[in-house]
């Protein structure tokens, strides 16, 4: 990593931990910097607070108490799930003390350059497809991000040959100030995180900071079917690579007579493509376009395409058992990425659906659940989708208790060749941490079917 001196004996308050506050912290103890971690988990439950107290580091737990900032702070690194209306954040921007997310300082410490994505629905497909296209075509990937290693810490270990695959969330990249990926992705942008956000403008606005520092020497991969991406492209100084699943391109990625194309070259027929559901040609486009400005071949692109069959919690197939297919879509926390979901499959579906109620109804679900059969619904929502599965002529439903439940009742109202679909369209939070776990509830109640 770069031997950075911005932080020498600096005064810095880590705000939360989890791993992205851990590694962060560590990091800048080793960067020279006076460092106080503040987490409202109590110091007796808090393993990592501890840990670090151990290296020395300064630990406040229990609360965040405004107080704080009278020790004179230089700079706040806060975790991306601290919402900035946190009166220690309010207070912070009041005093002009900067506030960045962890990514930031991967990005200052970092020899590798970066290949950032982000949007709404497909980043974790995208990211996962790139990481391992440049892994098969031996261009040294790293992985990091929302999806699993925390970038601080792979900044740390990353070489000048390296390049770090980081995929991005809104949350993060109100936090950045210098953060300049080689190659950005935006999959797409529709209505999401509007409590955190405020407004849909807000959001897209957090979003667009993953190319507010481009220049005409970096790219920016953007979809060109949507109004949203093509407004943020507008404003953008990078070079603009667009890709459409719906029509011909002059230039960028798209399909034209059966062939993914990048520019005015075939890659691969899509007929020999793994990965179910035409939701997800988006997301190959996006990558196949950031492998190609890569120097990756088709030979490697082609390789991964024709085995790659999907990320966990994300259309995961996960087993057939009496003739039934299930697959766990448990990542699928709002109604699009559900819609895309029920699109993927000509079978009689028999859905699993439910989970925190935002406040929003289910309506535009309706259309799509024509090959839905059975309804198994749970949670907040159940109530409301059973409301739009009545309105869509689904005759079967049951409410149960919870996934674990929600699984054997599928198979009672399925027959072979049927596909039994977890995709709640809503957040897990009302029952479970995090949708990993919903999804490995779902995965577990299934084997036990065996």
């Amino acid at each position: 990593m770069k031997q950075i001196k911005t932080y020498h004996h600096k005064k810095i308050l880590v705000l939360g931990l989890a791993k992205s506050g851990v590694t962060a912290a560590s990091l800048l103890h080793k960067l020279g910097a006076f460092v106080t971690v503040n987490d409202k988990k109590p110091f007796s439950e808090n393993p990592e607070a501890q840990g670090l107290l151990e290296q020395g580091i300064k630990v406040i737990c229990g609360e965040h108490p405004i107080e704080l900032l009278d020790e004179g702070f230089e700079l706040i690194v806060k975790n991306p799930g601290i919402p900035y209306e946190n009166p220690i954040i309010q207070s912070a921007i009041e005093k002009g003390i900067p506030v960045i997310t962890e990514v930031e300082l991967a990005y200052q410490i970092s020899e590798a350059p970066f290949i950032g994505i982000t949007g709404t629905n497909g980043k974790t497909t995208t990211t996962t497809l790139l990481y391992e296209m440049m892994k098969a075509g031996n261009k040294r990937p790293l992985i990091a991000g929302n999806i699993g290693t925390v970038a601080s810490g792979v900044a740390e270990q990353a070489a000048k040959e390296d390049t770090i695959v980081i995929e991005l969330s809104s949350f993060q990249l109100m936090g950045i100030k210098t953060f300049n990926p080689r190659i950005a992705i935006i999959t797409n942008i529709y209505d999401a995180h509007l409590d955190y956000h405020g407004s849909k403008e807000a959001y897209i606005a957090a979003k667009a900071n993953i190319t507010q520092n481009q220049t005409e020497a970096e790219y920016l991969i953007i979809n060109a079917d949507q109004e949203e991406t093509m407004e943020i492209a507008r404003h953008s100084d990078a070079k603009i690579i667009p890709f459409s699943a719906k029509r011909v391109l002059e230039d960028g990625a798209f399909i034209q007579d059966g062939w993914i194309c990048f520019n005015d070259e075939k890659v691969m027929p899509i007929a020999e493509i793994a990965l179910p559901g035409t939701h997800n040609l988006e997301n190959i486009l996006s990558a196949v376009a950031a492998v190609k400005l890569s120097g990756v071949d088709n030979h490697a692109i082609h390789e991964i395409l024709t085995t790659f069959t999907g990320v966990r919690h994300r259309l995961q197939f996960v087993a057939e058992v009496s003739g039934r297919k299930f697959y766990n879509d448990s990542k699928a926390t709002n109604i699009l990425a559900t819609i895309n979901a029920l699109a993927a499959f000509n079978s009689p579906i028999v859905l699993l659906a439910g989970g925190l109620d935002r406040g929003n109804e289910f309506d535009e679900l309706i259309p799509f659940l024509k090959n839905v059969k059975a309804m198994i619904t749970f949670g907040q929502t159940a109530p409301k989708l059973e409301r739009v599965g009545k309105l869509a002529g689904i005759n079967v439903m049951e409410r149960v208790d919870n996934v674990d439940k929600a699984v054997p009742a599928a198979l009672a109202y399925s027959q072979p060749g049927d596909v039994i679909l977890l995709s709640p369209a809503c957040a897990s939070w009302d029952q479970y941490k995090t949708f990993e776990v919903r999804g490995d509830i779902f995965i577990e109640a299934v084997h036990k079917l065996k």
